[in-house]
C-alpha cells in the first residue's frame, strides 16, 4: 500500500469524526429549538381550553341573570294579572307569564348544555396541564443535555483537528489534493475494495485492477474506482487465515489506532 494512502485512511476517519461532532453541535440547538416551538405549541393548546372554560363561565353568568330577569318578569305580570278586570286582559297577562317561562325553560336548557361542555372542558385541561408539565421537563432536560454534549464536541473536535493537522503535515501535497478534491465532490474519498467490489459505490472493480490492488508489492501507486473515482485500498488481513478465536483486525483500524 501506498505510504500516503495510509494515511489518508486515517486522515479520513478524522474527517468523518469532525464531521460529525459538527453536525451533531448544529443538530442539537435546533433540537432543542424544535422543543421549545412545541413547549409553546402546548402552552398556546392549552390557553384556547383555558378561554374557552371561561367564555362557558361567562355565557352562564348571563343565562343565570337573564333567568332572573325573567322571574321578575313573571312576578311583575302576575301582579298586574291580580288587577286585571277583564278576560282579555288576564289572557294577556296569561301569555305573558307563558311567554317568560318557556324562556327560563330555554335558558335552563342552554345552561346544562354549557355545564356539560364545561366538564369536557375541565377534562381537556388536565390533559393539557399534564402536557405541559412533561413538554417543559422534556425541554429543560433537553437543553442541559444538549449543552453538555455541546460542550463535550467542542473538547473532542479540537482534538480531532489537532490529529487531522498532524496526519496532513505528514502527506504528500499531491496525494492530498487528490483526497480534498475527491472528498470535496464526493463526501469520502477512501473506500475498501472487499470481494472485488467497492464499499462505496458498491460496483464491480475489474478483475485487473482487483489484482493490481492485491498485489503486495504494489507501494507506489494509488488507484482510484473506476465508477465512483474513489481511493482504493485492500486489506491484506482478509487473505490470512483466520481464527475464529482471534478476530483479525483490518488495516485500516490498525493504522487508526497506532497514532
Amino acid at each position: 500500500m501506498h505510504p500516503d494512502l495510509e494515511k489518508l485512511i486515517v486522515l479520513q476517519g478524522h474527517d468523518i469524526e469532525a464531521k460529525r461532532l459538527r453536525d451533531e453541535m448544529v443538530a442539537l440547538p435546533k433540537q432543542v429549538a424544535a422543543l421549545e416551538t412545541k413547549a409553546k405549541a402546548i402552552l398556546g393548546q392549552r390557553a384556547v381550553v383555558v378561554e374557552l372554560i371561561a367564555k362557558e363561565e361567562s355565557l352562564r353568568r348571563r343565562q343565570e341573570s337573564d333567568v332572573k330577569d325573567q322571574k321578575a318578569k313573571i312576578e311583575r305580570t302576575r301582579k298586574h294579572m291580580d288587577l286585571a278586570t277583564t278576560t282579555v286582559q288576564v289572557t294577556a297577562f296569561e301569555h305573558e307569564i307563558a311567554f317568560a317561562q318557556a324562556e327560563i325553560g330555554k335558558l335552563e336548557d342552554s345552561e346544562i348544555e354549557s355545564m356539560e361542555r364545561s366538564e369536557g372542558l375541565e377534562a381537556q385541561k388536565l390533559l393539557a396541564d399534564d402536557a405541559v408539565t412533561d413538554s417543559a421537563a422534556t425541554l429543560e432536560r433537553e437543553r442541559v443535555r444538549a449543552a453538555e454534549v455541546v460542550a463535550q464536541d467542542k473538547v473532542l473536535l479540537a482534538a480531532v483537528e489537532e490529529k487531522r493537522k498532524a496526519v496532513r503535515a505528514e502527506i504528500g501535497e499531491s496525494a492530498l489534493s487528490t483526497y480534498d478534491r475527491i472528498a470535496k465532490g464526493k463526501g469520502t474519498a477512501v473506500a475498501e475494495a472487499v470481494n472485488q467490489k467497492c464499499t462505496a459505490c458498491q460496483m464491480m472493480v475489474r478483475p485487473q485492477r482487483w489484482n493490481d490492488l492485491r498485489d503486495r508489492g504494489n507501494d507506489e501507486t494509488m488507484m482510484t474506482c473506476e465508477s465512483c473515482g474513489r481511493l482504493l485500498y485492500y486489506d491484506p488481513a482478509r487473505d490470512a487465515p483466520q481464527r475464529k478465536t482471534v478476530p483479525v483486525e483490518s488495516i485500516a483500524a490498525s493504522i487508526i489506532r497506532s497514532l
